[in-house]
């Protein structure tokens, strides 16, 4: 598809931000130590982007459904395994289904579309999909209107679906009959589920007007953030991918790692009011020591992240999703603009409320536009040493940034309305003595055409 005819500016918005952390773990690996990289021959703590990424889309989105901000009361995305429950909850609410027959059906019409489910036997993941799905949040009300049209058939379908799934369930776990004799070169083997599971083709097949339904109510359709951030479905053939506009990178300190093993005492606030009230000394010289002891790790570090948004992609993509080339134009604008909010704004809520880590604020943000992307993560390979002479972390790493970006600017033609933005006092005055190679502006919506 070729680009949006009203469009005219340059296609890529590259994004650049450096911020300082304190005490923080707003991710962890497998064993919930802090994620690293190894740059520039010294490790780096990381934060991943797709922590960054859904930290972004969901901030985005809740503004979005509060009447809040540029993409107030558009359509948006939820990423969930939840599709069946959350159909059946509309079946209840709004179509006054029985609760176990809404879930029963919506299941059952879910499956039959080609999605897979968990364990009938472990109920906590019955009636769950194998995999997320990123879907408009308004699917399973679409997917619940639908099935309440046509109940009568519906409620028919299924029981003769779920009927014949438990008999050739029970058929596969009996096993195949011994052959009397071994098949002959190249004949077909038994295929009635041998595995223990139904076999599909032994169901009756979902009407075609309901798997029109279904994949329709689960396409992107007009959801900004899958426009933004994409999506890949591949149990589904027919159910559209995306390949979202938005390329994210890693975020990692300037500087070597720096983290400290903190440990910590939770107190047992029952046993501490008893022996504070004891009134003999049985209860007074009850064990002392805390109620649970444990360590956490830390980390501290100024952080380059970078992201880019492909403006000509975010266009495309609502294009394919049936918008017209003005309401696309019209829906990119307010995409972009609540996108470059996101990313300022948006932090991964990990250890929130024991580190105060979403209060912080970016000590620098540089945004420019050009015809390919840019990603400067090149300009922090050699660390920065505070204690070698380069001095506090952020401001050395604002001076090495802009450094970079007016070097690599008046190489690069196609590169220019290049803005900064800082939350720093410190910074604002340093940059008042750097040659920027961009226009200081004081609010998110200038940092973006």
């Amino acid at each position: 598809m070729t680009s949006n005819a009203t469009f005219t500016g340059s296609q890529y918005l590259s994004l650049h931000l450096l911020e300082t952390l304190v005490a923080v773990l707003p991710v962890r690996d497998e064993n919930g130590s802090p994620k690293s990289i190894v740059y520039g021959g010294a490790e780096r703590h990381m934060i991943t982007s797709q922590a960054r990424r859904r930290a972004e889309r969901v901030h985005a989105r809740d503004r979005a459904n509060a009447g809040v901000g540029a993409l107030a009361g558009r359509s948006t995305s939820t990423r969930t395994r939840e599709w069946a429950l959350i159909t059946s909850r509309v079946l209840v609410s709004e179509h006054g289904w029985d609760q176990e027959e809404a879930i029963r059906t919506a299941r059952a019409v879910i499956e039959a579309t080609g999605l897979k489910f968990g364990d009938p036997a472990k109920k906590t993941v019955a009636n769950l999909t194998k995999v997320l799905l990123f879907a408009p949040s308004d699917a399973g009300a679409r997917i619940a209107n639908h099935l309440s049209e046509r109940e009568e058939q519906i409620r028919a379908w299924t029981t003769e679906y779920l009927t014949a799934q438990a008999a050739s369930a029970a058929k596969a776990k009996k096993g195949p009959k011994k052959p009397a004799a071994e098949p002959a070169d190249g004949a077909p083997e038994a295929a009635d589920g041998t595995d223990g599971t139904a076999d599909a083709k032994a169901l009756p097949p979902l009407a075609p007007e309901t798997r029109a339904a279904v994949l329709t109510a689960l396409a992107p359709r007009d959801a900004i953030d899958i426009a933004l951030y994409g999506r890949f479905l591949a149990e589904i053939a027919d159910s559209p991918n995306v390949d979202g506009a938005v390329q994210s990178g890693h975020a990692f300190t300037v500087h070597e790692a720096e983290q400290v093993d903190d440990f910590y005492a939770a107190a047992d606030d029952a046993k501490l009011d008893r022996k504070r009230n004891a009134l003999d000394f049985l209860d007074s010289a009850d064990e002392s020591g805390a109620g649970m002891t444990g360590y956490q790790s830390l980390i501290s570090g100024t952080f380059y992240r970078h992201a880019v948004l492909d403006r000509v992609k975010l266009r495309n993509n609502l294009r394919a999703a049936g918008m017209t080339v003005e309401e696309a134009e019209e829906a990119s604008v307010a995409a972009e603009a609540e996108f470059v909010n996101a990313f300022v704004e948006a932090f991964p809520e990990a250890k929130k409320n024991s580190t105060a880590s979403t209060g912080s604020l970016p000590a620098l943000v540089l945004a420019f536009e050009g015809e390919r992307p840019y990603n400067y993560a090149g300009a922090f390979q050699q660390p920065i040493d505070e204690k070698g002479g380069d001095g506090p972390a952020g401001p050395a790493a604002v001076e090495r940034l802009l450094k970079h970006h007016v070097f690599v600017s008046g190489r690069r033609e196609d590169i220019k309305t290049g803005r900064v933005l800082t939350y720093d006092p410190q910074i604002d005055t340093l940059l008042s003595g750097l040659e920027l190679g961009a226009t200081p502006v004081k609010y998110i919506k200038e940092l973006t055409a």
